[in-house]
């Protein structure tokens, strides 16, 4: 075993994470984009597949879109690697500065 494979598979962390939280959350984002489909061909059964494509999603995709809202799934979360930012996170008790007023 490589020490770098051996170190990542010590310190829990991979260089791959991002790509596996990426590809599980397109999972998901399928998963519930299909049930809602299917859902809604079941509630709205006399009609046809292409009027329900008509009334339920957009023409240049297959997103999902109801009076003007569109279901946006876990895909659409943008997924970044965690920055040790230290004592930069503020707390409740860290004084806050006074805002400089420009009154004239």
């Amino acid at each position: 075993m490589s020490t770098t494979r051996g170190q990542v598979l010590l310190s829990g962390h991979s260089p791959h994470q991002t790509e596996n939280s990426k590809a599980v959350f397109s999972t998901i984002d399928d998963h519930a984009w299909h049930r809602i489909v299917r859902w809604i061909f079941h509630k709205h059964s006399r009609l046809s597949r292409r009027e329900l494509r008509r009334r339920f999603c957009r023409p240049d995709s297959g997103k999902l879109i109801c009076d003007g809202v569109e279901c946006t799934g876990p895909s659409s979360v943008k997924v970044i690697r965690y920055r040790y930012r230290g004592s930069s996170i503020p707390t409740p008790w860290t004084p806050r500065p006074a805002v400089a007023s420009t009154g004239g």
